[in-house]
């Protein structure tokens, strides 16, 4: 392992972060417009953020707690788990309305879709399953037994198996999506979550925050290849779009972990603000952003030269990190200032900061008819 390479929080370096352009709409029906959906967790609502004027233009009562937010890459529809009520709520993205409640099972924490949009998976930590949810239909189609306290999960690429983390025994369930079983469970490190499966469907990469490691595990004979060294409680994994590089957040060290995924080694570790979270890379794989929750900041760091761009003050304890599609704005969730960071990519500064409801949790973004 390479010694620790500088990723503080002072300015270096002039490269611009990368930009795409100011506009927002949408170019193939200029009649759509990007809004932000952002599920509040205490106040039980989700704030609707025009994309375009960065002002809010609704808010919207949903079930108790809502946490994980999707959008539907197929209809107009948000997708929303409310772990207090146990339900998956289902948002008209353009008349703002809830239209159908679905019952799920105890304390729902993490949502996925699959890849054709259809079918959603829901975790239910509270009682060691998980929902298989017809988002057409709007009904439980069937639930997998899965470990205990499932968190994550992820669908492969090829949409053949879902990959289920399950924090209360140091497992990950793989389940066979043809049949909705469950084939095995693999033993991973301690209080396994954040995953990545790499593109190409042959290997899986969980975060250990009680074992402060990554484990690898190949998906085509189900067996662990290894354990790589983390920094302390690593929450968060962001690949680079060429798979080549996995970034791994350590918030308890106060570092970043670079992955070599070819090789399965660790390449490098970085020092970073206090308490780094959440990451997100650029489409070009030339960027890594990240958030500092303990020194309310956020992060951009040249992916080749590892040096930081920026480091921009945003709101108190700065969570969940999202790119705007055209990559201009990165929008932050402050989950104790209650607001949401528009950074703006290009002049490297906060933008301005939008009032949200209490300990915002998720965020999506769907293009829905202008009329909103």
């Amino acid at each position: 392992m390479k010694g620790f390479g500088v990723i503080g929080l002072a300015l270096a370096g002039s490269v611009l972060w990368t930009c795409c352009g100011a506009g927002h709409r949408d170019a193939a029906d200029p009649a759509l417009r990007q809004y932000a959906f952002i599920s509040n967790e205490q106040s039980d609502t989700v704030t609707v953020v025009d994309l375009e004027t960065f002002q809010v233009r609704h808010t919207v009562p949903v079930g108790k707690n809502p946490t994980r937010i999707i959008a539907s890459p197929i209809r107009s529809e948000i997708y929303v788990v409310n772990t207090g009520s146990e339900t998956l709520a289902v948002l008209n993205a353009d008349s703002l309305k809830v239209e159908s409640t679905i019952p799920l099972g105890r304390s729902p924490s993490s949502l996925e879709l699959s890849n054709d949009g259809k079918t959603g998976y829901v975790t239910n930590s509270g009682s060691d399953d998980l929902s298989v949810v017809d988002l057409i239909e709007r009904h439980v189609r069937t639930t997998v037994v899965t470990g205990r306290e499932p968190s994550q999960a992820r669908v492969s690429s090829d949409g053949k198996l879902l990959v289920v983390s399950n924090r209360g025994d140091d497992t990950i369930s793989i389940v066979d999506l043809s049949r909705f079983q469950k084939l095995v469970d693999v033993k991973v490190g301690s209080r396994p979550g954040p995953m990545v499966i790499l593109p190409d469907n042959s290997q899986l990469f969980v975060g250990n925050t009680g074992s402060n490691n990554v484990s690898v595990v190949d998906l085509k004979s189900f067996k662990l290849i290894t354990h790589l060294d983390s920094g302390k409680a690593p929450m968060d994994l962001a690949l680079k779009p060429d798979a080549g590089e996995l970034f791994v957040t350590n918030s308890q060290s106060d570092s970043v972990t670079i992955v070599n995924t070819n090789a399965d080694e660790v390449e490098e570790n970085l020092m970073a603000g206090s308490n780094p979270g959440r990451a997100v890379v650029n489409q070009e794989g030339t960027i890594l952003y990240y958030s500092n929750s303990g020194s309310n900041a956020v992060s951009a760091v040249d992916i080749y030269s590892r040096r930081v761009l920026a480091s921009v003050s945003v709101g108190t304890h700065p969570d969940l990190l999202v790119l705007t599609p055209d990559e201009r704005y990165l929008l932050v969730l402050d989950r104790q200032s209650n607001d949401l960071a528009v950074v703006d990519a290009v002049a490297k500064t906060l933008f301005t900061l939008v009032p949200l409801g209490l300990a915002p949790r998720d965020l999506a973004i769907k293009a829905v008819t202008s009329k909103l």
